[in-house]
């Protein structure tokens, strides 16, 4: 029988390499997913987005139960927490989106193939040849095949930086080790206050674990606006977190029951702090080692690839897309967008280039925090004129209805024209609310648009017309 030779071979079947799988599919290309691990998803599913958000509604139902009196809920003074059972749950909803990805590539005509794969040079007569190790990338023992295509896409992720000396294992964690643990710790450390770093904080807060979060940096979520900071560390005092910011980490010690940090604060001064357990949520690195780049053109810097406007590589036919690329955020979503991209390109469809100042970033923390665009700072740098709102939610009526009214929605704007530069919000709903400036942002709305717009009462939603009135000093309920 002749050689299969697809249009395309994915390599990596996370958020970014499965959608652009599915599409790929969709779009009548004869598709191959190549994919290390025995299941498809890849960090996200498994040990990343799903399982976290899952264990976060759990935390956010928790704490409603916790203040049940107040919404005239009596009889659960003592409600009890079943670990385990949260755990199962989490697990379940995991497993049920595993298999529904099997399905999509089956309905899709997807073929898939377990395995690690490796570029082996440029392509030849314009089809590539792709190595698929069964294990270990290619080290002793492992059998080899073949994948060819006439395009390859490079979507394999990435995986939790450590700090120097340390390997996860029970008590030192990851991303990975803290999302199976059998039974919540006493005390946690975390060290890194970005998205992982701030969401496992509120995660465990609420399971009434003692959380003390060291950040090398001056504030909580440095990527966000400095008032969505400020807002965020006094809700974590508010809630009992315990914040060190502007510190570096000397050491790492287990200890008979635990572990030990050594730290120098914000002045200089050291100090040391005991816990059972320690998160290490300082990033995540490209995993682009061991994957045929040096025999292709491709030059990664500092693990990241450099792509052009529809994500081509330097080695004309190869593709990068998700985590492992330079200069877009790490988050699942651009990561999708950017594979239904370069498959647009290979296939000749109608797509165009992601405009990076529209990737929304959620961060499911409590409060939660939702932003798009520029920050208030970077508006500002860019030296046009701006014009900035802020709407309390404690002037929207539905936060007070679901006993969520902290927070904010803070709209930034060219003063000149009512360009929406830039949305953020922290408070109830934020991941969600934060939809409708990406979509006004998206089809270059302005903020009189979005102040024409009429909005349900009463809804959270609402508290967006607000902020947009807020601009030019007219929001009505406050």
């Amino acid at each position: 029988m002749p050689e299969t030779i697809y249009d395309v071979a994915i390599i990596g079947s996370g958020p970014a390499g499965y959608t652009a799988a599915i599409r790929a599919g969709q779009w009548g290309l004869k598709t191959c997913l190549i994919e290390k691990a025995d299941v498809l998803g890849g960090t996200c599913l498994h040990v990343g987005c799903i399982p976290t958000k899952a264990l976060l509604f759990n935390a956010e139902i928790w704490d409603h139960l916790k203040q049940a009196k107040e919404f005239g809920i009596e009889g659960l003074n003592q409600p009890k927490l079943n670990w385990q059972a949260v755990q199962q749950r989490k697990n379940k909803i995991v497993t049920k989106h595993a298999k529904g990805l099997e399905f999509l590539m089956r309905k899709n005509k997807v073929t898939t193939v377990e395995g690690w794969g490796k570029l082996t040079g440029a392509a030849k007569d314009g089809v590539f040849d792709v190595e698929v190790f069964t294990e270990g990338g290619g080290g002793a023992g492992g059998e080899k095949n073949h994948v060819k295509a006439k395009k390859v896409l490079l979507a394999t992720g990435s995986e939790a930086r450590m700090l120097p000396g340390l390997e996860p294992d029970s008590r030192v964690l990851s991303n990975i080790e803290i999302l199976s643990l059998n039974q919540i710790p006493k005390s946690l450390v975390v060290v890194g206050a970005g998205a992982v770093g701030v969401e496992f904080a509120s995660i465990y807060r609420s399971f009434d674990c003692e959380v003390t979060i060291l950040e090398m940096l001056p504030r909580l979520v440095p990527i966000e606006d400095e008032e969505i900071s400020k807002e965020l560390l006094k809700a974590f005092n508010k809630r009992g977190i315990k914040s060190q910011l502007g510190v570096k980490v000397q050491r790492v010690e287990k200890t008979k029951d635990g572990i030990k940090v050594a730290f120098s604060d914000s002045e200089g001064k050291s100090q040391t702090i005991e816990a059972e357990k320690i998160l290490i949520a300082v990033g995540r690195a490209p995993r682009t080692e061991n994957i045929g780049l040096e025999k292709t053109k491709i030059k990664p810097e500092r693990g990241f690839i450099q792509v052009n406007e529809w994500m081509e590589t330097t080695e004309p036919g190869v593709y990068a897309i998700g985590d492992i690329v330079a200069g877009f955020p790490q988050l699942a979503h651009s990561g999708a967008m950017e594979g239904i991209v370069a498959v647009g390109k290979i296939a000749g469809k109608p797509v165009k280039p992601i405009d990076r100042n529209r990737i929304p970033s959620a961060t499911y923390c409590e409060p939660q925090i939702g932003s798009v665009g520029l920050t208030e700072a970077k508006a500002k740098e860019s030296g046009r004129k701006i014009k900035v709102g802020k709407f309390p939610f404690i002037g929207n009526s539905k936060a007070s209805i679901v006993g969520s009214h902290e927070g904010f929605i803070k709209v930034v704007a060219d003063e000149q024209y009512g360009e929406i530069l830039g949305v953020h919000i922290i408070g109830p709903q934020a991941t969600e609310l934060i939809a409708e400036a990406v979509t006004a942002m998206e089809l270059e709305g302005t903020v009189e648009d979005l102040m024409n717009t009429i909005h349900a009462h009463p809804t959270l939603y609402e508290a967006m017309l607000d902020g947009f009135n807020s601009v030019y000093g007219l929001a009505i309920n406050v």
